[in-house]
């Protein structure tokens, strides 16, 4: 599940990393999104040596993930440590990722819905660093939303390609190795 904003005026935004992990995943199977109104997303699947592999990306806001995220569950039967959630994240450095099994929303609000909707910190995110704006005193926050919504320039879509590649090569094994060792593999990645 890639976390994002819905509607074109965000297509490149940073916030919209989930999104554009999950399209290029997505694309290097053919798989072609259909909005699935009761899940409240966009929906595509695929099947490589005999499992299928769901993916989404949610029609609800950002901050409202979670309400798409409880509906894919309650729909498809599907345990929580099932899901992978692909976000954004200010705190890591561009080109660098973090995966977890556990924890806190890190201050991101798509991830506080998820948890409050689940009502488990338990779940598998990986964190794409976007990095962080550049300090501004006068207006922190604000600083901080114009740096989320801001479009990637064309040399951040190249290190963000790199980064895609890898966790798809990663996620591609999941079948056929441990998630633990998965996850140690995405950490070693930076």
């Amino acid at each position: 599940i890639g976390l994002g904003n819905p509607g074109k005026k965000y297509d490149n935004n940073r916030h919209n990393v989930g999104f554009l992990f999950i399209q290029k995943f997505a694309k290097n199977y053919s798989a072609n999104f259909v909005l699935k109104n009761k899940l409240k997303c966009n929906y595509a699947e695929f099947v490589l040596d005999n499992v299928i592999y769901r993916m989404f990306m949610p029609t609800t806001y950002m901050n409202n993930s979670g309400e798409a995220i409880r509906a894919i569950i309650d729909w498809f039967k599907v345990d929580k440590d099932k899901l992978i959630v692909v976000v954004d994240d200010i705190a890591i450095p561009l080109g660098k990722i973090r995966v977890r099994k556990k924890g806190s929303s890190g201050g991101h609000n798509g991830l506080k819905n998820i948890i409050n909707h689940l009502n488990s910190k338990e779940f598998l995110r990986v964190r794409i660093g976007i990095g962080s704006p550049p300090l501004i005193e006068k207006d922190k926050q604000q600083n901080t939303i114009s740096h989320v919504l801001g479009n990637f320039s064309k040399p951040e879509k190249l290190i963000l390609d790199k980064i895609f590649c890898q966790i798809i090569k990663s996620l591609q094994k999941l079948n056929d190795h441990n998630e633990n060792s998965i996850i140690c593999e995405l950490n070693s990645f930076n």
